[in-house]
C-alpha cells in the first residue's frame, strides 16, 4: 500500500505525510513517469487535427501522479533531508530531467503545439486564458529546445541531465558545509552580547551535536549572520563571519563547492550557445519581464553609484565609533555591530533587546495572518489534526468571508507553517505549493512556508529578530499569490509568472510590518503583556531605513556575481572561483572589502542549487522597482483597506500567469513604474520622483 499511488483522501489534497516513507518514493516516481509518457503518447498519437481540446487540455491533465510524487520528494529533502533521502534526490534528479525533456521536446507533441499556436489568429472560441496557455506552452517548448534537430535534442537532454546533477550536488555539498563550519566555542563568555535564552539554545545545539558543555551557533544562508550585530567579543565575530564566508571553500575537499560551480556555469553555457543564445543570461532573461541583459544592466546601473554614495557615509560613522573603542583596523566582521550600535543611539532601538516584543505565535495571528484578514476577508483556523511534512509543521485551513460582513464563509486552501531550523532542513525561507489550484482538475491551494527560525531552549517562548518578522510577512506573500490563484489551468497558476516578477506580491506585503495600526497589536512584551511603547514604534520605523546603503551594496554584489557567471560564452573557462568572483565585482564597481556580497559564489544556493535563480537574482530589486511604486499606491489611498485588496487581489494575486501581471499593475497606477518609489525607500533619490524605469527594451 503506497500512499503516493493514488491521490491523497486528506483535506484538499494534503499529502499524507505521516504514511509516507521514504521506500514509497522511487516506485511512485517510476510509476508516474511511465504513466506521463503513456499519456503524452496518446496525445501524440491522436489521429483528428490538433485542436485545444485534444492537445492543450490533456498535457494540462497528465502527470498528475508523477507530479504528486515530485512534490512530496522535494518536501522532505528541503525540510528533512536524510542520506537516505539524498540518495534518492542524486539517484533521480537526472532520471526526472531525461523525462521532462523526453515530455518538453516530444516532436510530435511540438508538431500539434505549433500547428495550433499558428492558427491563433483565426481560432475563434478561446477564453483569453485559453490563449495565454497556447501561447506559454509554446514558448516553453520553443526556449526548451524543441526546434532542434534529432542530434541537438539528444546533446541538450544530455546536458540536462549533468546540470540537474551538478544542482544536487552542490545543494547536498553546502548542506554539509553549512553544518560542518557551525560556530562552536567552549564557554559562555565567548557569546556576551547575545540574550540568555540564546546562549541557552546555543548550549542546546551544541549538546544535540555531541558537543556537551560547548555553545553552537548554526550558519543561516546569507553571508550576514544575526549574531554579528549583538556578539561583544570581537575575535568572536570575527570567527562567525569567517566561517559564514568560508562554507563550500577548498579548505576542505570533502565539502568544496568550487569544481561543481564552474562545471555547471560551463554546461549552463554550452546549452545556451546550443539554443542560439550568446549565455545563460541571455537565455533566461527571453522569457522575463525585462527582456534583455541590456536593460538589467541599465537598471542596475542606476543603483550602483547611490548606493555606494550612501554606504560610504554609513561607512564613516561606523568606523568612528570603532575607533572610539580604539578599533583601528575597521572590518567587515565590525559593521553589524558598530551599525546596531549606531542605530541604537540615533533611535534609541536595541535590536537585542526588541526581541522580546516579537513572540512567534502572536506576530503570526496578530500582524501577518490579522493583514490578510483585514485586506481580503479571509480567517486563519489552525488544523491540528492535519499533520504536515514534520512534525513541526502546522496546519491552517484558510477561510473567506462570501462578502465584506458577511458571516457564513468559503475553504478556499490550506496554509502549512514550517517556523525552525533544523538539522537536514536547507537554509534560507521559501515557500512551496504542495497541491496547485486548477478550476479545470477541481483543485484547491495547499500552500506551505518554510523559515529556519532558531529553536528556543525547552521552556523558552519563540522570539523573533525584526529581519525574521520581515521574512514571516514576506514569505505570507509569496503564500497569498498561491492561495488566492484563480485560474483553469495548472500551467497558469498562483506563483507560475516570470521569475523577475515572483517577489513582487511578497516584497508587497512586507509593507505592513511597519503599519502603525498593526504593529502595536503583535508587538507586544512577553513579560509584561504591554504593546511597544509608542515612542519605540517610532524609532524603530525611524530606524527601519538605516543601513540601506549596507544592504542594497550587498544586494547588488550578490546580482551582479550571479550575472557574471551567467554572462560566460560557449567554451569560456573559469579556473580560479574567487578571482573570478573578485574581478567580477571590481568591475562592476561594487566591490567593497567591508560589504562582501549578500552570497559569494561558494555558497550562492539560489543560483546553483536548483532554485531557478540562475541569472535571476536580479529579479528581488527588478521587482521591488514594481513593489515600492505599488506600495506608495497603497499608502496614498489609505493603506489596511479591504477595498484596496480586494483590487490588488484581483488584478494581481488572483490571475497567476494567466495574464501579463504588469498589465495588473498599470491597472492600479494608470502607468508603467517608476524608479523613483524604490530610490526614496532606500534613501537612494536625488529628488527624481517622475523618472519611469524602462520594463521592457
Amino acid at each position: 500500500m503506497n500512499p503516493l499511488l493514488h491521490a491523497s483522501t486528506l483535506p484538499l489534497g494534503l499529502p499524507d505525510f505521516a504514511a509516507i516513507s521514504p521506500e514509497h518514493l522511487a516506485p511512485a516516481l517510476d510509476a508516474g513517469m511511465a504513466e506521463h509518457r503513456a499519456e503524452v503518447a496518446a496525445i501524440a498519437a491522436d489521429p483528428a487535427p490538433p485542436t485545444f481540446v485534444n492537445t492543450l487540455v490533456p498535457l494540462e491533465r497528465s502527470g498528475a501522479l508523477l507530479d504528486r510524487a515530485m512534490t512530496v520528494l522535494g518536501a522532505l529533502v528541503a525540510n528533512r533531508s536524510t542520506d537516505e533521502l539524498r540518495a534518492i534526490d542524486a539517484a533521480y534528479s537526472p532520471l526526472l530531467c531525461a523525462h521532462h525533456d523526453a515530455v518538453t521536446l516530444d516532436p510530435a507533441v511540438f508538431a500539434r503545439i505549433e500547428a495550433i499556436h499558428q492558427s491563433l489568429p483565426t481560432t475563434t472560441g478561446l477564453t483569453p486564458e485559453d490563449r495565454r496557455l497556447v501561447e506559454r506552452h509554446h514558448r516553453d517548448r520553443v526556449l526548451a529546445g524543441a526546434r532542434l534537430d534529432e542530434a541537438g535534442r539528444a546533446r541538450l537532454t544530455e546536458l540536462n541531465q549533468r546540470i540537474a546533477a551538478l544542482q544536487t550536488r552542490f545543494e547536498q555539498l553546502l548542506l554539509r558545509s553549512a553544518e560542518s563550519r557551525a560556530l562552536l566555542v567552549d564557554r559562555a563568555d565567548e557569546l556576551d552580547g547575545l540574550s540568555a535564552d540564546a546562549i541557552a539554545a546555543a548550549a542546546d545545539a551544541a549538546e544535540r551535536a555531541g558537543h556537551p558543555g560547548r555553545y553552537q551557533l548554526a550558519l543561516v544562508l546569507p553571508t550576514g549572520q544575526p549574531a554579528l550585530a549583538r556578539l561583544t567579543r570581537r575575535a568572536t565575530r570575527q570567527a562567525l563571519l569567517a566561517a559564514s564566508t568560508g562554507r563550500g571553500g577548498p579548505h576542505d575537499p570533502d565539502t568544496d563547492t568550487g569544481p561543481v560551480l564552474r562545471e555547471l556555469t560551463a554546461v549552463r553555457a554550452e546549452r545556451a550557445g546550443l539554443l542560439g543564445f550568446a549565455g545563460h543570461a541571455d537565455s533566461v532573461v527571453a522569457d522575463q519581464t525585462a527582456g534583455s541583459v541590456e536593460a538589467i544592466d541599465d537598471f542596475l546601473s542606476r543603483l550602483v553609484g547611490p548606493a555606494r554614495v550612501v554606504a560610504d557615509a554609513e561607512r564613516a560613522e561606523l568606523v568612528a565609533l570603532a575607533a572610539a573603542d580604539g578599533i583601528d583596523d575597521f572590518a567587515a566582521h565590525d559593521w553589524a555591530f558598530y551599525a546596531q550600535r549606531a542605530r541604537g543611539r540615533r533611535h534609541q532601538v536595541d535590536a537585542a533587546a526588541l526581541r522580546e516584543y516579537f513572540k512567534l505565535d502572536t506576530v503570526l495571528q496578530e500582524g501577518v495572518f490579522a493583514a490578510a484578514e483585514r485586506l481580503y476577508g479571509i480567517r486563519m483556523v489552525e488544523r491540528p489534526d492535519l499533520v504536515g511534512h514534520t512534525a513541526q509543521a502546522r496546519v491552517w485551513e484558510v477561510r473567506q468571508q462570501a462578502a465584506p460582513g458577511a458571516d457564513d464563509e468559503q475553504t478556499i486552501g490550506l496554509f502549512v507553517g514550517d517556523f525552525f531550523a533544523r538539522e537536514g532542513k536547507r537554509g534560507g525561507a521559501w515557500m512551496n505549493s504542495l497541491v496547485l489550484q486548477s478550476d479545470l482538475l477541481g483543485d484547491k491551494p495547499v500552500v506551505t512556508n518554510n523559515l529556519n527560525i532558531a529553536p528556543p531552549a525547552p521552556g523558552q517562548p519563540v522570539l523573533l529578530t525584526l529581519d525574521e518578522v520581515r521574512t514571516a510577512f514576506h514569505e505570507f506573500g509569496h503564500a497569498l499569490h498561491g492561495l488566492f490563484s484563480r485560474v483553469r489551468y495548472p500551467r497558469l497558476s498562483g506563483t507560475a509568472v516570470p521569475r523577475d516578477i515572483v517577489e513582487y506580491p511578497s516584497q508587497v506585503n512586507e509593507l505592513w510590518m511597519y503599519w502603525p495600526e498593526l504593529l502595536p497589536r503583535f508587538a507586544r512584551s512577553v513579560v509584561t503583556g504591554e504593546p511597544l511603547p509608542p515612542a519605540q514604534v517610532a524609532a524603530v520605523l525611524a530606524a527601519s531605513r538605516d543601513g540601506s546603503g549596507y544592504r542594497m551594496v550587498e544586494m547588488l554584489g550578490a546580482t551582479l556575481l550571479d550575472l557574471a557567471w551567467h554572462r560566460l560564452a560557449p567554451g569560456e573557462q573559469v579556473d580560479d572561483v574567487d578571482a573570478f568572483e573578485a574581478a567580477a565585482l571590481e568591475r562592476a564597481g561594487i566591490a567593497d572589502p567591508h560589504i562582501p556580497p549578500r552570497y559569494r559564489s561558494r555558497y550562492f544556493q539560489h543560483i546553483f542549487a536548483g532554485a531557478g535563480y540562475a541569472a535571476g537574482y536580479y529579479s528581488y530589486l527588478w521587482a521591488e522597482l514594481v513593489d515600492a511604486d505599488t506600495s506608495e499606491w497603497f499608502v496614498e489611498n489609505g493603506g489596511l483597506d479591504r477595498d484596496l485588496g480586494d483590487r490588488f487581489r484581483a488584478g494581481i494575486l488572483a490571475v497567476g500567469g494567466s495574464r501579463d501581471i504588469l498589465d495588473g499593475f498599470r491597472e492600479l497606477r494608470g502607468r508603467d513604474p517608476e524608479i523613483g518609489p524604490l530610490l526614496r525607500r532606500h534613501g537612494l533619490d536625488s529628488g527624481d520622483r517622475t523618472e519611469s524605469a524602462t520594463l521592457r527594451p
